[in-house]
């Protein structure tokens, strides 16, 4: 399976909780943290609700 790397770009300071609890399931914990991920679709599906606060590294 493919694996992808995420990157936390932005801070969750003002997020809504259910974001902010996205990104530590994630393991994104710090900004500029970088956790990879098989890219399952529940692991997509969590990119794609905190998509404004991440970015995807090749």
């Amino acid at each position: 399976m493919e694996t992808i790397k995420i990157q936390l770009v932005r801070s969750t300071i003002r997020r809504p909780q259910k974001q902010v609890r996205t990104l530590q399931a994630l393991g994104l914990r710090k900004m500029n943290a970088v956790v990879e991920h098989e890219a399952t679709p529940q692991i997509l599906g969590m990119v794609e609700t905190v998509k404004h606060l991440v970015k995807i590294i090749d």
